[in-house]
C-alpha cells in the first residue's frame, strides 16, 4: 500500500488512501485477494483513528469485476468506519457490476453509493456538514 506502513516481507496492495482535510479517499486499483483486504481494512481503521477521519470514500472504478466476498468485504468495512464515527461513500461501481450484483443477489446493506469521487465529496459533505474543511481550519 503506498501509505508505507506495511510490514516487512508483505507485498504492497493495490490500494491508495489519501487525506483530504477530515476525510480519507481510497483508491482500489486491482482485486484484492484475502490477505490484501485485511492489510486494506486494518490501514483504513488506521489512518480514521490517526487523522480522526469523519467521511470515507473507497473508489471501486477501476474494478469491473466484484465478487460475493468482495461486497461482503466492502459492506463490512463501511460498518467498521461507522463504528469508528466516519460515514464510507462506495463511488465507482461499473453499470455491468452493479447488474451481476443485482442478479447474483450481492447486497452493499446500507452503505452509501454514487457514481464518482465528485458526487462522493459532494454526499460527505451534505452528511457532514462540510467535512473536507480539517476541524483545526473549521474553528478559526
Amino acid at each position: 500500500m503506498p501509505t508505507g506502513n506495511r510490514s516487512e516481507g508483505e507485498a504492497p496492495i493495490s490500494v491508495s488512501i489519501l487525506r483530504q482535510g477530515s476525510y480519507l479517499i481510497a483508491s482500489v486499483y486491482a482485486a484484492l485477494d484475502d490477505d490484501e483486504l485485511g492489510r486494506f481494512q486494518r490501514e483504513l481503521i488506521r489512518q480514521i483513528m490517526a487523522f480522526r477521519s469523519r467521511g470515507v470514500i473507497i473508489d471501486v472504478a477501476a474494478l469491473d469485476v466484484m465478487d460475493s466476498f468482495g461486497s461482503r468485504s466492502l459492506r463490512d468495512l463501511a460498518h467498521m468506519t461507522r463504528l469508528q464515527g466516519a460515514i464510507t461513500v462506495i463511488v465507482g461501481i461499473h453499470p455491468d457490476v452493479a447488474f451481476a450484483m443485482v442478479q447474483l443477489g450481492m447486497d452493499l446493506g446500507n452503505v452509501r453509493t454514487e457514481l464518482g469521487l465528485e458526487e462522493g465529496l459532494v454526499l460527505l459533505d451534505d452528511l457532514t456538514g462540510g467535512g473536507r474543511l480539517s476541524p483545526v481550519s473549521r474553528s478559526r
